[in-house]
């Protein structure tokens, strides 16, 4: 059964007033916790500006917080997901009370959005890949205009003079070694190693990526799972509790039936749950 269901019980619309205040003081500390402050960053096209941005690990650590003072229950060590652009740092918890679990989920979803650092090096790289682009475009478009006389000149070069045209292409495609030997000796000839200008955008390519910030963006907002799922921003808190007979857990069940024993153990819970919420 999950807290805030309806119900005409008296002893679960209790447990309904208790859900609500915790579920209230979570939003109220995420919200403090995701509190937005402004970062320089730098766009794609190197213009410099302001992102709004929050500290994850603020909540982490409070999600930490509540597990490590969560007596006697069982809990699961704070984790985060990562689905490309979309965050969610959770925590999951529970215990028994007589034949009835208590169960706990805390989590906020959030999204990543990337920039670069207001670094000049980025700037740096972006031209370097930029006259590299342009000079193994302009020598590729020209090795490939005239590909077919480059390789036949070359061909002959080495001594295959006597052979025509078609004899001398078999010999060059069924040779893997030999066109490796004829396509260094066009590269050279044509005054560029392409495989060294591979190279260095590779590793243009991965200083550029060692220079990305991530910014983060969330609302301190309740969400259901259901929103969660489906990729919304919010904070979920949810407190479920279930009937639990040979192993088997029951969501539906007659709180009627019930000790009151049992019932002020589980109040006494969750008003020790909201008192570690503050």
């Amino acid at each position: 059964m999950r807290l805030g269901t309806r119900s005409p019980n008296e002893f679960i619309q209790l447990l309904n007033q208790r859900n609500d205040t915790i579920q209230k003081k979570c939003v109220k500390k995420i919200s403090e916790l995701t509190e937005m402050i402004d970062t320089k960053v730098m766009l794609g096209d190197s213009t410099i500006t302001e992102q709004k941005t929050f500290d994850p690990k603020l909540v982490t650590d409070y999600f930490q917080k509540i597990n490590d003072s969560l007596e006697d229950w069982s809990v699961q060590d704070v984790s985060i997901s990562n689905n490309e652009d979309l965050r969610r740092v959770f925590t999951k918890f529970e215990i028994m009370e007589g034949s009835y679990l208590i169960s706990g989920h805390i989590s906020l979803q959030y999204h990543v959005l990337l920039y670069y650092k207001p670094d000049q090096r980025v700037i740096d790289c972006q031209k370097e890949l930029a006259d590299i682009v342009d000079i193994t475009k302009n020598k590729e478009k020209e090795l490939s205009d005239n590909s077919d006389q480059f390789v036949l000149n070359k061909l002959k070069e080495m001594g295959y003079k006597d052979f025509d045209h078609q004899k001398l292409f078999e010999v060059f495609y069924e040779n893997d070694e030999f066109r490796e030997k004829v396509y260094a000796e066009i590269e050279r000839d044509a005054g560029m190693d392409f495989k060294e200008l591979s190279e260095k955008k590779r590793k243009l390519f991965n200083e550029l990526d060692s220079l990305l910030i991530e910014t983060y963006q969330t609302s301190p907002v309740l969400i259901d799972d259901a929103r969660l799922v489906s990729g919304e921003e919010g904070c979920l808190c949810t407190i479920d509790l279930e009937f639990v007979k040979n192993e088997i857990k029951e969501g539906l069940f007659d709180p009627r039936k019930m000790s009151d024993s049992i019932k002020e153990k589980i109040i006494k819970r969750l008003d020790e749950f909201e008192k570690i919420l503050s």
